[in-house]
């Protein structure tokens, strides 16, 4: 993507995990790092980067060097948890907004840049998805500007691996703000928002529910209980 557009992220890292039985994903091992170290590490130059997650995560993210991060990315939570990716997408957006309008810098020392004009959403549990942000990226640079979502190889679109216009983002999230984003679903948070797809590498957003998906993409749960 061109120096001139540059963007935010938000990372998806504290779902139930119900069909790993509560293993958090977030922890998981591809490789030598967990799933949350691998998407951080496929966004390297975001300006900057919400986790929504539960506290226990501020340690791993205080450990984590990002190369083109100002510091440590933000950690928030949305309310109540377990309340669905559109509210922590929600939680995620407001927080990166309020950066931005305090133009100083966040407890966790990551310094805002002026606004970003897109917005990466991804969830942590794609071990491959660093091939999909490229894709995505490469694809915003092609007019019409529109937010773009991931499709795989079997026509699917991906919500939570997508790079939206973050003032698209920020209108969905305050368009349902009133009655709360609580259990709401992604399609009703993007119902206004215009979208084209985009294929990525087959793979590349295939997303660990299941112990056998593990496996498959090679993720263990390393000395995890």
């Amino acid at each position: 993507m061109s120096a001139t557009a540059p963007y935010d992220a938000v990372v998806l890292a504290g779902g139930r995990s119900t069909r790993l039985g509560g293993t958090p994903k977030a922890l998981l091992l591809a490789g030598d790092s967990t799933l949350l170290e691998t998407t951080l590490a496929a966004v390297p130059d975001a300006h900057n980067i919400a986790v929504a997650g539960p506290p226990e995560l501020s340690n791993l993210l205080s450990s984590i060097e990002l190369a083109g991060s100002a510091g440590t990315p933000l950690l928030v939570r949305e309310e109540p948890a377990y309340a669905g990716p559109a509210a922590a997408v929600g939680a995620a957006v407001a927080a990166l907004a309020a950066l931005e309008s305090s133009g100083s810098l966040n407890e966790g020392g990551l310094k805002d840049r002026g606004r970003s004009p897109w917005t990466m959403v991804l969830a942590c549990d794609m071990p491959q998805i660093a091939s999909a942000v490229r894709a995505l990226l490469d694809a915003a640079a092609v007019p019409p500007a529109e937010s773009l979502l991931a499709v795989d190889s079997s026509g699917n679109r991906q919500p939570l691996a997508a790079l939206y216009r973050t003032a698209d983002l920020r209108a969905a999230v305050a368009s349902l703000a009133a009655e709360g984003l609580a259990n709401k679903s992604m399609k009703a948070l993007l119902a206004r928002v215009q979208w084209r797809g985009v294929d990525v590498p087959p793979t590349s957003t295939a997303d660990v529910d299941t112990w056998n998906d593990a496996q498959t993409l090679g993720v263990s749960a390393g000395d995890l209980p």
